[in-house]
């Protein structure tokens, strides 16, 4: 595992195929942090304990390769909106993780390190990250009709043109999800959730097919009819049902981004060069063994 130009990383981890043994989550429990542990447990469902367990070890394992830090003294906290970030001084990263249908992605990137000896203060605006995967599907029981007219207010005017404009169901629940997946990954780069108006958050899609081995990278944003030029987007597919789109504010236009698809990785991949952080707890591990596989809501 390596940083690609740039100091990007694009992971991608199968959910789904995973069903960890009693010796990986007593390996896996033992590498996160004693508040994150807490959190995990009160998880309901086994997929979502899954998901979470995994996102963390994706950041630690992200933040180590793109730092000189070690795998212990890697320190996450949170922001007032929930948001995880590396609290070490001295490094710059910023990075997003997001799971849906069977995979936890993680999008990262790494900035200079910051001297510690440094005096002047830079005026560049400091590079942003935001990532979100949506699985290509509707299961909601109501005609899809039905279903764009209940949502109609998530989208622009444009947006709904180029949803309605497809030629078929199918085509219209792609361009559906992959809107929704672009604003996902934007209101999660700026920290404001879903609960601003999302009318005036507007893309417009140039490439209209996506594919598992090319990355798009010409769409654009609008935010309350003004274009947002220092805003870059990623489209890509991890297989033919599930889309994935990263948000990238502050990233210089001449970089090139058309290489990054998202790498599908494996646990032990994951967690090559682990240091525990806590100590090994056989009665946690099997606690959560003994919870099913329920499909969470």
């Amino acid at each position: 595992m390596s940083l690609r130009n740039g100091g990007h990383v694009r992971w991608a981890f199968d959910l789904a195929g995973w069903r960890p043994s009693l010796a990986d989550l007593l390996l896996a429990t033992s590498c996160i942090q004693p508040e994150e542990k807490l959190t995990l447990q009160r998880f309901v469902f086994r997929d979502d304990f899954n998901a979470s367990l995994i996102g963390r070890l994706m950041m630690r394992r992200f933040v180590q390769l793109a730092t000189d830090l070690a795998y212990d003294e890697i320190k996450f906290e949170r922001d007032s909106k929930g948001k995880p970030f590396l609290k070490n001084e001295g490094v710059a990263v910023d990075f997003n993780v997001s799971h849906q249908g069977r995979y936890a992605v993680l999008a990262g990137m790494a900035t200079k390190r910051l001297e510690a000896t440094t005096t002047t203060t830079t005026t560049s605006p400091t590079p942003k990250i935001g990532v979100d995967v949506m699985k290509i599907e509707y299961g909601g029981g109501k005609p899809l009709d039905e279903f764009f007219r209940l949502m109609t207010r998530n989208f622009s005017d444009d947006e709904w043109r180029y949803i309605r404009g497809r030629d078929d169901a199918s085509a219209q629940l792609e361009a559906f999800m992959r809107n929704w997946c672009l604003k996902e990954s934007y209101v999660k780069n700026v920290g404001v959730g879903i609960t601003v108006d999302l009318r005036k958050i507007s893309f417009r899609i140039q490439t209209e097919v996506l594919a598992r081995d090319r990355v798009v990278c010409d769409t654009t944003l609008r935010v309350n009819s003004e274009p947002m030029g220092n805003w870059r987007f990623e489209e890509s597919l991890i297989d033919r049902d599930h889309c994935v789109a990263v948000s990238l504010e502050n990233v210089p236009a001449e970089q090139d981004l058309s290489g990054n698809c998202f790498e599908v990785i494996d646990f032990r991949t994951l967690v090559e060069h682990h240091r525990p952080l806590l100590a090994i707890d056989e009665n946690y591990c099997e606690g959560i063994i003994s919870k099913e596989y329920k499909k969470s809501k």
